[in-house]
């Protein structure tokens, strides 16, 4: 699963077996992921095989994760190194720790490097001898003739060793150094609490909370059961070891066990997770871990990974745009994992343990999760957890809303119950009046109300971490002024045209929300602030753009410019960023200069891979016309249904599709650019169903938008806890690589003459249906545009 060739010949083996042998009800979702697919430059959270849907066991390879920078800096696991220094358990935003390596022979405390693995314990591999699945992952260690095998429950890491006949073997537990984002560590214990026993706590100082809340650590707990007793045992802090000591406390530290081996004797353990204390790790581990079997839950987690990922079937003759689909769904199933316990328990802000309420039989009634922000996810996760999973998302959002009721405010951002901000915006209210609109509902829609709008509005006394830390000059000025702020920890920030773009459209998803509810004059309130963004539109230029708190636009403006006022990102990216009022733009641009800017963006942008190009890097891109590796530009192409050119919305989103996003370790998402905790993952599987929201259902009443269907059909099933329909059908015909343009649409039967469709409609379950063709249409769809905040709002 290495190489395209290599996904192409294995998936052509699962097509004739599963046409044999599967069953019509019985579709193996999971035997289209390759997790090799970006994880060359990938972020921290992303090549995490081990784990289940929306875990709090992630556990992963790593192969260059230890003594990392922290922050937010792709790192973990890549696919072009050749050596593992460990396996690691906690992956999530800002968030890591407790990496176990089994070896043989001369006993070694630091890994050593990539350049040099023989300096330390890593051991080299080679790629034919490892495999990755969702639920479990598996890799020789050269060096030491180790089969070393990881699956997971929830909060469960299970690992399988097979040694060889050895007098000395070991197991070495490192605690106590930078994992990933995790940065420093400032205190790591871990003690031998029984013969076949060990637990610990890791507490780390994460990066964005040096500038979020800085009084605030991430603490980590955990439980090891081994099914085999150590002979010995002993401490290290770096390269010195203790041998015969039971306990560490420090950092730089760790623990090692010792014992000798037959060859094929199989050594198994238990890990279990928490981030509240101890006992809970020992609870987590108890409830999910008693009188399993590794190749049980093995089993499980295939069971329930297929489950999530086979809410949505797609049939098609492409086998790679099917890997590339499943592949983009487990991401955007994977991040934002769990953070409360088996019995309801989870980490505070203020530090106490919170308990979520239980249900009849002892059960929380719902999760808590770590999470990154939302910045973007609007475009991507937000539509697609409301469509398949409006379960999780509901649970989701409870989490946030929960901590605004401990504390005031919404985060944008959690790391262990502490602020973890990265970009100090806060999209949450937002996303809260997008569930609302969706109608996901089952929250205190007063209580949660209440807290959108506060998040809007509210700059008194506003916590740094909760973001939105300029929001007194947008509500009191109408615009947030070019000038710099600095961070605690020495980053300085410009993005006043940014943040005065993106409060705009969060003012009116909440002002949405304000309507539905009767409050009038709340929602005149954020209307006004959601017509912000026309203050710092510079009628000279046809650009938004920078504006000094004097009231003038800055000087040497250069719209290409990357960072100058615009948060990864430049001004000819964000001019595009009025989601909620396409039309409004439209009226200040013109319609001509529109397409014509919009249509050069993309003849332009196609010869770099609408991105970075070959460029290995994050921020590669940022200087484009187009960056579809970040998240500011990812509703661009679907603009065109706005400005009455729907077939270069469905021209423009399948060549993304198609160029873009590839197959490969290196060629995944762009070439190694910003898999953002699976947004872009996310973005793939709408796109790909030709179904997409500018306004990212921040509308009192939701709207999808049609791009170019890729597959012959899909089959989404809908939870009838929130929807009236069973399942949604989009079906296709004549669809190809050639024929991208839709010739005509029905839903249900019915002739839809507009490129866009009431999203209750298809909630209310049916078939959406499109005939294709080579060329375009250019008389379909363009009736009548989709709705507009000023056409919606006060009339065409």
């Amino acid at each position: 699963m290495k190489t395209i060739s290599k996904t192409i010949l294995l998936f052509a083996m699962i097509i004739s077996l599963f046409s044999c042998s599967e069953k019509k009800d019985d579709f193996n979702a999971t035997a289209w992921v390759d997790p090799q697919i970006g994880s060359v430059h990938g972020r921290w959270f992303f090549y995490t095989p081990a784990s289940l849907p929306f875990g709090m066991a992630k556990l992963a390879p790593h192969t260059n994760a230890y003594g990392s920078g922290g922050s937010w800096a792709p790192c973990g696991y890549d696919d072009r190194h050749n050596s593992i220094e460990g396996f690691g358990h906690f992956h999530e935003f800002q968030i890591g720790g407790l990496v176990a390596m089994p070896i043989t022979g001369k006993l070694q405390t630091t890994p050593g490097t990539l350049e040099k693995p023989e300096t330390g314990y890593r051991s080299l591999f080679d790629k034919e001898e490892e495999y990755a699945e969702p639920g479990y992952y598996s890799v020789f260690l050269k060096e030491y003739g180790i089969k070393a095998e990881l699956t997971a429950t929830e909060r469960v890491g299970f690992h399988r060793y097979t040694f060889p006949e050895s007098a000395a073997s070991h197991i070495i537990f490192d605690i106590g150094h930078r994992q990933g984002e995790s940065s420093g560590v400032t205190e790591a214990t871990m003690k031998l609490s029984g013969k076949n026993t060990l637990e610990g706590t890791i507490e780390t100082f994460p990066e964005y909370l040096k500038f979020c809340d800085p009084e605030k650590r991430v603490k980590m707990y955990f439980v090891i059961q081994l099914n085999k007793t150590p002979q010995s045992y002993g401490s290290f802090v770096e390269d010195k070891t203790f041998d015969g000591q039971k306990e560490t406390k420090g950092i730089g530290n760790g623990m090692y066990i010792n014992f000798a081996t037959k060859k094929g004797e199989v050594v198994e353990m238990q890990v279990g997770l928490s981030y509240t204390s101890i006992e809970n790790a020992k609870l987590n581990l108890k409830a999910e871990a008693t009188e399993q079997t590794f190749d049980a839950v093995k089993e499980t987690a295939h069971e329930k990974w297929n489950e999530k990922l086979g809410r949505i079937k797609v049939e098609t003759k492409d086998s790679i745009n099917k890997v590339k689909f499943y592949t983009g769904l487990y991401h955007a199933l994977l991040g934002r994992g769990l953070a409360s316990d088996a019995n309801g328990s989870y980490p505070r802000h203020d530090g106490k343990i919170g308990k979520i309420p239980l249900d009849g039989n002892g059960k929380p009634k719902y999760n808590h999760y770590n999470t990154d922000g939302i910045w973007g996810g609007f475009w991507n996760l937000g539509q697609l957890w409301a469509l398949a999973y409006p379960d999780y998302l509901s649970e989701y959002l409870q989490s946030n809303i929960d901590f605004a009721k401990e504390t005031g405010w919404l985060h944008d951002g959690t790391a262990a119950g502490a602020h973890a901000n990265g970009v100090q915006t806060n999209c949450f209210g937002l996303m809260i009046a997008a569930a609302y609109n969706s109608g996901i509902r089952d929250f205190d829609v007063e209580e949660a109300y209440k807290i959108a709008y506060k998040n809007e509005t509210g700059y008194s006394k506003r916590p740094f971490g909760s973001g939105k830390y300029d929001l007194a000059y947008f509500v009191k000025d109408g615009y947030i002024p070019a000038k710099d702020t600095t961070l605690a920890n020495g980053w300085v920030f410009n993005f006043g045209a940014s943040h005065t773009l993106e409060f705009a459209y969060t003012s009116y998803g909440v002002s949405q929300f304000a309507k539905a509810l009767g409050k009038t004059e709340d929602y005149k309130k954020l209307t006004k602030q959601a017509g912000n963004w026309k203050n710092i539109f510079d009628p000279e230029t046809k650009f938004i753009r920078p504006k000094y708190e004097n009231g003038k636009f800055i000087e040497n403006f250069n719209p290409m410019q990357a960072w100058r006022g615009f948060q990864e990102a430049n001004a000819y990216q964000y001019t595009w960023y009025v989601p909620q009022d396409p039309a409004g733009l439209i009226k200040v641009l013109g319609l001509d200069l529109f397409n014509k800017r919009l249509e050069t963006t993309f003849n332009e942008s196609q010869k770099s891979t609408f991105g970075g190009g070959n460029g290995i890097d994050s921020f590669s891109g940022l200087e484009m016309l187009y960056n579809h590796g970040n998240q500011p530009c990812l509703h661009h192409s679907f603009l065109f249904n706005y400005s009455g050119k729907p077939w270069l919305t469905q021209k423009w989103s399948r060549a993304i599709c198609e160029e873009f996003y590839g197959a490969e370790p290196l060629h995944g998402y762009g070439f190694g650019q910003d898999e953002d905790q699976g947004q872009l993952g996310a973005w793939f599987v709408m796109a790909s169903m030709g179904l997409f929201d500018v306004q990212g259902h921040a509308a009192m009443n939701p709207t999808f938008q049609f791009g170019s269907p890729l597959f012959d059909k899909v089959t989404i099933k809908l939870d009838s806890k929130y929807y009236k329909g069973e399942e949604l059908i989009i079906e296709t015909k004549n669809n190809s690589k050639k024929n991208k343009y839709i010739q005509s649409a029905s839903f249900n039967g019915e002739k839809i003459e507009n490129a866009w469709i009431d999203r209750k409609k298809l909630t209310d379950g049916g078939t959406l249906f499109f005939e294709m063709g080579a060329k375009p249409n250019t008389k379909w769809g363009t009736k009548t545009p989709p709705p507009s905040m000023s056409t919606s709002e006060f009339g065409s």
